[in-house]
C-alpha cells in the first residue's frame, strides 16, 4: 500500500474541476484509490464520491492506494494534485 498527504491550497477548495480529474485519472489504474478528508472517506473513481468529502482550501487529502500498479499510480495522484489544487505535499 501506497499513501501521501496533500494540503489543498487552492482557493475554491476541490471543486467539481480538480475532483473530476483526479477521478479521471483513477481510473485509469487497477489499484484502488481512496482518499479522506477528516472523517470522510471517497473513491477516488467516483466523481460524486470525492466531491461528497467537502473538502475546502487548508484542509488535508489522505490518499491510500493499493493494488499493482499502486507505484504509478501515487506518481499521477500527486502529479494531478500539484496541478489542479495548487497544494503541497505533506508527508
Amino acid at each position: 500500500m501506497k499513501e501521501f498527504v496533500f494540503k489543498i491550497l487552492d482557493k475554491n477548495g476541490l471543486h467539481a474541476r480538480p475532483a473530476g480529474a483526479i477521478s479521471a485519472k483513477a481510473k485509469e489504474f487497477s489499484s484502488k484509490i481512496t482518499v479522506r478528508s477528516d472523517e470522510r472517506e471517497a473513491d477516488a473513481k467516483r466523481l460524486l464520491s470525492l466531491m461528497s468529502l467537502g473538502a475546502v482550501s487548508g484542509k488535508e487529502l489522505h490518499f491510500h492506494i493499493s493494488g499493482e500498479d499502486e507505484e504509478k499510480a501515487l506518481e499521477e495522484m500527486k502529479k494531478i494534485c500539484f496541478e489542479k489544487l495548487g497544494g503541497q505535499n505533506e508527508h
